[in-house]
């Protein structure tokens, strides 16, 4: 019997990225990937019909980077769920990469790393890779495996996700992903990828001082809060718990 291949669905939160999302719907691999969804937080510009042209599936919610991102969820019924910016910085070639391992059954959550693939001249801070390196550890400490980054490309299985319990509705989401993925003890993995500069437009989070203190702010609460949560019964043996680099 051929073993069917799992189902892939895209989901890219927005918010007024006109400039770069048709190019970043238009570029994916739609080979391996079944759906694209798109979720808009409200933009002010044409990022849904820009969307809707490349031939992605468009839904509008609430600001709010969690919300964009569960809602995408619920929406796609899809086996395994790829997460990336709308900006057009992540390298849409790195989704085979990173829905591989899954495929195989040799992994649960997958998530690229910028730190430790090449990045193009001016495509991340200083501070941003510090913070990666700074709450990575700060992870390990607590739960035993290490992240070198905190980046929007990642891929899980639908229901992993779901059973992670995942509640941060603001930018504090991929921090509680990965927090709560490793104190569940997933197998984990992290992956090398190539990063850009963003197509057009002004990063939300580092384009400008406060946002990124405000990004900062609810990263750190988010860490406080699930760090102090009670914890519960894991997903998988403690000698699974390492993220294993290839």
């Amino acid at each position: 019997m051929v073993a069917v291949k799992p189902s892939v669905a895209v989901i890219i939160p927005t918010f007024n990225e006109t400039e770069s999302i048709g190019a970043v719907v238009a570029g994916l691999p739609r080979d391996i990937v079944g759906r694209v969804i798109v979720v808009d937080g409200g933009s002010a510009d044409a990022t849904r019909e820009r969307a809707r042209e490349a031939g992605a599936e468009v839904i509008a919610v609430g600001r709010g980077y969690g919300l964009a991102c569960l809602t995408g969820a619920q929406a796609a019924d899809a086996d395994i769920l790829v997460y990336m910016d709308g900006d057009g910085a992540d390298d849409p070639a790195a989704i085979a990469a990173l829905i591989a391992p899954i495929e195989e059954g040799a992994c649960d959550f997958v998530i690229a790393s910028r730190a430790r693939g090449k990045r193009e001249p001016g495509s991340m801070s200083w501070h941003q890779l510090l913070a990666g390196r700074v709450i990575g550890a700060l992870v390990g400490l607590f739960y035993g495996a290490r992240y070198t980054d905190m980046c929007a490309l990642r891929a899980i299985r639908r229901d992993t996700l779901f059973a992670l319990g995942m509640r941060e509705m603001t930018y504090g989401w991929n921090l509680e992903m990965q927090m709560r993925a490793a104190r569940a003890h997933l197998r984990v993995r992290e992956v090398p990828v190539d990063y850009r500069c963003r197509i057009g437009g002004q990063s939300k989070v580092a384009g400008s001082l406060s946002g990124s203190l405000k990004a900062g702010a609810k990263i750190l609460s988010t860490f406080a809060r699930i760090a102090l949560e009670p914890k519960r019964t894991s997903f998988r043996s403690a000698a699974q718990r390492r993220i294993r680099n290839p």
